[in-house]
């Protein structure tokens, strides 16, 4: 097993206390790791002139390649500008990968769906991914007044980010058993942006002709994800939509607390729980860790070490299933530290 350097930016809130867990179980598991702590943030900000994202933070992660990140606050309406949104453009890393799965004994609206990828409807579990263009669309920040009381927001599409994200997403159902791959748009509105975007996608399907592609307008697609989500396989879709559609699969699975993220780019990959900072909670030790630990093992498969990581993911459904340990806002009563040492006893 390899030695790994790799950044680790706690962040605000819950952050760093989900990020011990994580490590605690990265360790347990096996994984030499030597962590490089570097702070980002709501609270960094007031240090570095209202910059949340410090160019260390940034230095940190171009040396490494690879990092892991706990929730990173935004206070709304006072000048920041998000520190997530910074470190994905400033690394160009253009794809936000969501996988979504359900955990067992965890309750869930949804009991349509069969166990696998991209089936029939029948009952079982929700399996689908998410893949989501990170770096334009409506979140390039260009926006400006025209006159008072009218405002404008400019939607960028390229063909460039476009052709490489939804190449990502078919490379992506190809190397982990998906037959389907969805392209989610709104073409038939915005036809030139979506279009294009849509276009890339056909492309894309024609490079990979072992693959099923779906073309689905993304309100029927939020309608398909309630009704039979695992229909859809890998979803790859442009950045706002994608934001919008990975918090609705979350609750078909217990919600935000429960899946994984990533940011992958040709130079970086940065792992991290998608859920908020929750600073209600913070430091009182009930925070979930599932799904920064969850992102931590889809880091070891980035790093090639996919042993560890069926390890953990065999501990963390171990507990599930079982009911060792179950934080609250899954309906148990166990801290944030009962949960870690039950994953970290399963490993054992």
């Amino acid at each position: 097993m390899a030695k790994h350097t790799i950044t680790l930016i706690p962040g605000d809130g819950i952050g760093p206390e989900v990020c011990d867990s994580a490590r605690a179980v990265l360790a347990a598991a096996g994984v030499d790791i030597a962590w490089e702590v570097v702070e980002a943030g709501a609270d960094v900000a007031e240090k570095h002139g209202g910059n949340p994202l410090p160019a260390s933070v940034l230095d940190s992660v171009r040396r490494n390649k690879v990092a892991l990140k706990g929730p990173i606050g935004t206070p709304i309406g006072k000048g920041f500008k998000s520190a997530n949104v910074q470190l994905r453009q400033a690394l160009q890393m253009f794809a936000n990968l969501r996988p979504v799965k359900s955990l067992p004994g965890v309750s869930t609206p949804f009991t349509a769906a069969p166990v696998g990828k991209g089936g029939a409807p029948g009952g079982g579990a929700v399996d689908l991914v998410i893949v989501r263009e990170n770096t334009e669309g409506m979140y390039t920040g260009i926006e400006h007044t025209i006159i008072p009381g009218v405002t404008q927001a400019i939607k960028v599409v390229t063909a460039e980010a476009s052709t490489r994200i939804c190449e990502f997403a078919f490379e992506y159902a190809e190397k982990m058993g998906y037959p389907r791959v969805t392209v989610v748009h709104k073409a038939n509105i915005m036809k030139i942006t979506d279009g294009l975007f849509l276009e890339c996608g056909r492309a894309a399907a024609r490079r990979h002709p072992r693959l099923e592609m779906v073309e689905m307008i993304v309100d029927a697609c939020a309608m398909n994800m309630v009704r039979n989500p695992n229909r859809l396989g890998v979803i790859v879709t442009l950045n706002l939509y994608g934001d919008i559609l990975s918090d609705l699969a979350a609750g078909l699975v217990g919600g935000l607390g429960i899946v994984p993220g990533a940011n992958i780019g040709k130079d970086a990959a940065v792992f991290e729980a998608v859920h908020g900072s929750a600073p209600d909670i913070a430091g009182r030790g009930v925070a979930n860790p599932t799904a920064l630990i969850q992102s931590a093992v889809m880091m070891l498969d980035h790093l090639e070490e996919h042993e560890a990581a069926r390890r953990i993911e065999r501990a963390l459904r171990d507990v599930y299933e079982k009911g060792t340990a179950r934080t609250g806002d899954l309906g148990g009563k166990s801290t944030n530290k009962e949960f870690t040492d039950a994953i970290v006893a399963a490993l054992a």
